[in-house]
């Protein structure tokens, strides 16, 4: 856990050296250059099974998250802003928190209410299988469950751009 919170705070602080440097500038998600996407399975905090195969045809975003992480409570509403302006199309946010308890994260989801899928990586498995080593990570894969863009650190998940972004991978209205 200490290690973890360290890679927090590291990742925390150089990301908000560079947000001062260029805060006025829009964030561009970087090209996914990591291979196959990896599996998903974990449950939800009602005990249901979440996989990948569950959202084909919808693009999604995959946030990995801990109640501990100041830039990862910071960021949950913009996944939901994010969400909200694309109710209705084929996309979803699971934010799946990472190495804590159910009892944990009830409590944090008390004070901090959220809309959007909390899932439960509760071993981490799950994060290192995706080879996720900072928090919040966030990976946004295509309707046929590729990973297309990830981002790694605190971003603004509502800005224009990165809704332009989201939107390119949507598939065409027929």
């Amino acid at each position: 856990m200490i290690r973890a919170l360290g890679r927090c705070l590291v990742v925390g602080l150089l990301l908000g050296l560079a947000g001062a440097s260029g805060a006025a500038q829009e964030a561009e998600l970087p090209a996914w250059t990591g291979g196959p996407t990896p599996p998903l399975a974990v449950t939800d905090l009602d005990g249901r099974h979440h996989e990948l195969t569950d959202y084909r045809g919808k693009v999604l975003l995959v946030n990995f998250w801990a109640t501990w992480c100041a830039p990862c409570r910071e960021e949950l509403p913009s996944l939901e802003q994010l969400r909200d302006a694309l109710r209705g199309r084929p996309f979803e946010v699971l934010a799946v928190n990472v190495n804590e308890g159910d009892s944990r994260v009830k409590r944090f989801l008390a004070e901090v209410p959220l809309r959007l899928p909390v899932l439960l990586d509760r071993t981490g498995d799950v994060q290192r299988a995706w080879k996720v080593r900072g928090l919040p990570a966030t990976f946004l894969l295509d309707p046929e469950g590729s990973i297309r863009f990830w981002y790694l650190g605190e971003l603004d998940w509502a800005q224009p751009k990165i809704l332009r972004t989201v939107e390119s991978l949507l598939p065409a209205a027929r």
